[in-house]
């Protein structure tokens, strides 16, 4: 039998009594620690999974649309979709499979992409993005009040000047010329002095009656349409770009 000197003797005693007084919690508090490690690392894994697979759909929609494939392209945003609706990938996918099927006649099926993306993205710039498209769809069908219902949700200052341009479209195709012109004149003030684009809105302004005797000068501080979400091209004479 070991023998211990008083002094090591009392260090022992010590112990037992904190380890008989909390022992237990500490036990508890070790094991819960693990739990927690083991769950956080098992959900990394899940979501890396879950990105991982939902790539692979994605990949397939964008091969599916590159290729003119509708069939292969639809069966992919299915899987997206219903798989793996919470990603980055899916609301992407979706706008790339609302232009190929407005591109190929199915305008109610492009449509119904992109208010999917609308009521599913969690990421405000693709919102906006499928809810222009959403209303250049409309005014080239000529259904002016929903498209302009739909161009009066709220979006970031970074997308003004396409909102208001396309606010014109559909006000001048509706024969509402003034109001045509002030949404013209607002996107005019909105893009910046050197964008291509304001020569485009400009000559729309021109053309409306009186339009070129209130023409509206270069000269806004306003910021540029951003990059990570390029412009849809408008309807009527310019390409879909749904």
């Amino acid at each position: 039998m070991a023998v211990y000197d008083l002094e090591e003797q009392d260090k022992i005693d010590d112990l037992k009594a904190f380890w008989r007084r909390w022992g237990n919690a500490i036990s508890v508090v070790v094991i819960a620690v693990c739990v927690a490690f083991i769950g956080v690392q098992g959900w990394r894994y899940y979501q890396n999974k879950q990105a991982e697979d939902a790539a692979v759909l994605y990949s397939g929609v964008a091969a599916g649309v590159r290729a003119n494939d509708v069939a292969k392209a639809r069966d992919a945003m299915s899987q997206l979709a219903d798989r793996f609706p919470g990603t980055g990938y899916a609301p992407r996918a979706a706008l790339l499979y609302a232009k190929l099927a407005w591109d190929q006649g199915d305008k109610a099926g492009a449509k119904a992409q992109l208010q999917w993306v609308i009521d599913r993205a969690s990421e405000d710039e693709l919102k906006q993005v499928a809810r222009y498209r959403l209303a250049e769809a409309l005014v080239d069908e000529k259904q002016f009040d929903q498209a302009l219902a739909t161009l009066d949700a709220k979006h970031a200052e970074p997308f003004a000047a396409l909102y208001a341009d396309l606010r014109g479209d559909a006000l001048a195709a509706a024969g509402r010329v003034d109001d045509a012109k002030a949404a013209y004149k607002l996107a005019l003030s909105k893009f910046e002095p050197k964008s291509p684009y304001r020569n485009y809105v400009q000559m729309k302004l021109d053309a409306l009656p009186g339009g070129a005797a209130q023409a509206v000068q270069a000269g806004s501080s306003a910021p540029a349409v951003p990059g990570a979400a390029p412009a849809p091209a408008p309807v009527g004479n310019k390409e879909a770009s749904k």
